[in-house]
């Protein structure tokens, strides 16, 4: 080979090379999606519409310690040093902690009772986070999905372990508190086979999770990753507990960056993420929320203290994340930082911030901070992901919502020289939005994320539109069926300006379809709206239901059948093509122009085109209910139906049997005949076979509903059976042939929803979230006061609790006590 080849040679090997090597750093860095949240918080915050009124209205959600967790007057005293007691009478609670849809999730009662409360948020939100990302549930099962999931409390596991009675413990006891089964559950019940772990890492833990999702769906060890974490308030002993270490503040708010910064409050809640890889997101058409574009773990090492934080290691790992999403620092304009309102740690993470920004930032354009944890207090193992889901929706709003109790800046602070700014009134957030969010770990382990708003989603440009949609609404039980009905009516009576056939396509392909089940079809919202006003509902039978098709004979045409379908459904459109190619110089007249020429109507009745215009359009019409998933175990045809029930289950070939009907069509003349001698009786028995198969839904595929009609009168319009026109003169095309979709939904059908809307290029849009039908798992938990408690000698004096576990007829009581030698009695 001649240099000038080799060389040649050597720059193309080179340049491959290359691309390869961007490709592989590219996957190491792809920008992870958040496709989905979802979240429950204190103050009644149970969704992220819900969250975002209360950021931007800067909510205080804090509250006294509720009655149902424990008597805050037999633990609280003012002196800090009381033994056996709290001097912060505050925190943030969730509403209905010990309520559950076990029901949905397909839970017995005995083993609910069982299970930490912890797990069961964790699965009502994840569900929750799934529909919001417009993924359903069944299509998630055995997928590749992994699931990481920050959590510490051990607290209902004390209580279970500690408290209980060991002889009304059972095989769910250990399998119901377990901290690892706090994600294996989820993985269990969604079906989920990726990676599956439970994360502690304290305050940190939640965003270490998400960190971990990330690195995994960089690494192809799974294409989907749940993320997040939760926190439940059970017991008294942790308040106790911190109340000594003094980090707790009395008036139990965290006035962060404040010079009266005192100390944190403890709150608990859920926040969970569903994360994509950015292209893969795309290829799947999802709603992107945000991005995440880098992020890092590390650890304090020896530092001040064991539980003192590190500013140099707290810069260390924002800069890693900068670094892993190839983020100048100067891009950066707001931090949502840990800030927990310690004298301690406030100083050193505003001096961390200020090392890793001073010199990219100014006072003119400075570095914005501000922490959730003024609003709702500090959820520990959720805190994380309670701050990202918050900067996620601020920067859908284009808004820093305001960072509350900061009312004179913290001292300790060099506010002075840093080019840094505390959120204290909110403002617009202009421009490009990228934010860093930390956590950190009261053990050392640190976490921050970068996070980028999401990038503009362009719809995809159609040719067709379809005219007509349908929106299809089911649950599991009648109560979650209304209340998921009325959802979608507050929706659709709002003026939120998303697209009908956003709303329908997302409710098809983004949603589980159960048992209960209701549809309605219309145009415009009003339409839809009107539909839902008296819905139709429907309870599954048992069994899958047998459908058969019903192939039209020779009959009625009408000019213009299925005209609509042919300008808006490619596969209806492109089926009757392909026929019309197939006939072209075997007719005198082109198919199309029959069907849709300004052709006088009683042309139509000549049998030499009657008899391909009524296979074509038959043909058309099953091609395009196959293309929605409806295939039926039976075919009947009559007359001519009889030829294409033979060419679409493969007797002929589409070409052949076009020959052969246009043959005989040609043969029989100017009379067309209706097929009545012996009707080719055959007829009425194949009804009467498919009946006594078991066969209870009949379908017509034709121009109008004339079999319907015989098929009914040869069964005796016999008890539970359903019969359903394709098209109808006079009728709507789209209209008629969705309304009969929509009955085959409601009693049973798969639909091939992806199918029935790919060729439109609908966009999923964030719909009513499923209605759980949650019943009571009660927890009680009566504690005695430290006084009652205290027995000489004894120095488990904390563990003094009465604990009530029930859910209908099932009730677990069992006391401890310090009243007798084995500290146990049997309620009943």
């Amino acid at each position: 080979m001649d240099p000038q080849s080799l060389m040649k040679k050597a720059l193309m090997e080179l340049k491959d090379m290359r691309g390869r090597l961007e490709s592989i750093e590219y996957r190491q860095r792809e920008p992870i999606a958040i496709i989905g949240l979802g979240c429950r918080l204190p103050g009644g915050i149970n969704n992220a519409d819900a969250y975002w009124r209360a950021l931007e209205s800067g909510t205080d959600a804090i509250t006294e310690v509720p009655a149902d967790r424990w008597d805050i007057n037999d633990y609280y005293s003012a002196d800090p040093d009381a033994p056996g007691k709290m001097y912060c009478r505050y925190g943030g609670f969730l509403d209905s902690f010990d309520t559950f849809d076990a029901h949905l999730f397909g839970i017995s009662q005995k083993e609910t009772v069982n299970i930490d409360p912890q797990h069961r948020i964790l699965l009502e939100v994840t569900w929750e986070a799934l529909e919001n990302a417009s993924i359903a549930t069944d299509v998630t099962y055995g997928s590749n999905t992994g699931v990481f999931v920050g959590i510490s409390g051990f607290e209902h596991g004390a209580l279970q372990f500690v408290a209980g009675d060991a002889r009304t413990m059972n095989a769910y006891s250990g399998v119901g508190s377990g901290l690892c089964a706090a994600s294996g559950r989820m993985s269990y019940t969604f079906g989920f086979t990726g990676p599956c772990m439970s994360v502690d890492t304290a305050c940190s833990s939640s965003l270490v999770a998400v960190h971990l999702a990330c690195q995994s769906l960089r690494r192809r060890e799974c294409d989907m990753a749940i993320a997040g974490g939760v926190n439940l308030i059970l017991i008294p002993a942790p308040n106790i507990i911190f109340s000594r270490a003094r980090m707790l503040s009395p008036d139990g708010r965290c006035k962060t960056f404040d010079a009266g910064a005192d100390g944190y409050v403890r709150g608990e809640g859920c926040g969970v993420v569903v994360l994509k890889r950015l292209s893969d997101a795309v290829a799947d058409g999802d709603n992107v929320l945000a991005l995440i574009r880098g992020s890092a773990v590390n650890q304090d090492g020896p530092s001040g203290g064991f539980t003192v934080p590190s500013g140099p290691a707290q810069g260390r790992v924002i800069r890693s994340a900068l670094l892993d999403g190839a983020v100048d620092p100067a891009e950066v304009s707001y931090i949502e930082a840990h800030g927990t309102g310690t004298t301690l740690g406030d100083p050193i993470e505003v001096g961390a911030l200020g090392a890793v920004f001073k010199a990219v930032k100014s006072k003119a354009d400075p570095l914005v901070i501000g922490t959730v944890k003024t609003n709702l207090g500090h959820l520990e193992a959720a805190a994380g992901v309670a701050g990202l889901i918050k900067v996620v929706l601020s920067m859908q709003h284009g808004t820093i919502p305001p960072h509350l109790h900061f009312k004179t800046p913290n001292p300790h602070i060099d506010w002075l020289n840093l080019p840094i700014e505390v959120a204290s009134g909110g403002r617009p957030w202009h421009g490009k939005k990228i934010a860093g969010v930390s956590s950190f770990g009261f053990s050392g382990t640190n976490a921050h994320v970068v996070l980028e708003e999401a990038p503009v989603h362009k719809r995809v440009a159609t040719e067709i539109t379809r005219p007509c949609h349908i929106l299809t609404i089911s649950a599991k039980t009648d109560e979650s069926l209304s209340g998921l009905i009325m959802r979608y009516r507050d929706m659709l009576s709002s003026s939120s300006g998303i697209m009908v056939s956003d709303i329908c396509h997302t409710s098809n392909v983004g949603r589980s379809h159960f048992a209960r089940r209701s549809f309605v079809a219309g145009e415009t919202a009003a339409e839809l709206l009107k539909g839902l006003s008296e819905p139709t509902a429907i309870q599954l039978p048992e069994g899958r239901p047998k459908l058969a098709f019903l192939f039209t004979g020779q009959g009625r045409l009408y000019p213009g059948m299925g005209r609509g379908l042919y300008e808006s459904s490619p596969v209806f459109r492109d089926t009757l093509t392909e026929c019309d190619k197939i006939l072209r110089g075997h007719m005198d007249v082109p198919l199309l122009e029959l069907m849709y020429g300004d052709i006088p109507a009683e042309v139509l009745d000549e049998t030499r085109y009657a008899q391909p215009v009524l296979f074509s359009l038959e043909y058309a019409l099953y091609e395009l209910w196959k293309s929605w998933g409806i295939e039926a175990g039976a075919l009947l045809g009559h007359s001519i139906g009889e030829d294409v029930a033979a060419c679409v289950s493969g007797v002929f070939s589409l070409e052949e049997s076009m020959m052969l009907v246009t043959g005989r069509g040609r043969l029989m003349g100017e009379t067309p005949g209706d097929g009545a001698d012996g009707a080719i009786v055959r007829f009425s028995k194949g009804m009467e076979t498919l009946y006594k198969d078991g066969y209870r839904m009949f379908l017509e595929l034709g121009p109008g509903a004339a079999l319907l009609g015989m098929g009914s009168r040869c069964v005796n319009a016999k008890t539970a059976t359903a019969w359903f026109p394709s098209l109808r003169e006079g009728h709507d095309d789209w209209r008629q042939i969705l309304k009969s979709l929509g009955g085959l939904y409601m009693r049973g059908m798969d639909v091939n929803w992806s199918g029935f809307n790919a060729p439109y290029g609908y966009k999923k849009v964030q719909l009513p979230t499923y209605p759980f039908a949650r019943r009571r798992y009660q927890i009680d938990v009566k504690f005695n006061t430290p006084e009652t408690q205290i027995a000489p000698g004894n120095s488990n004096s904390l563990l003094g609790v009465r604990l009530s576990l029930s859910t209908g007829d099932i009730v677990f009581e069992n006391r401890l006590t310090y009243e007798s030698p084995d500290f146990i009695k049997q309620h009943r």
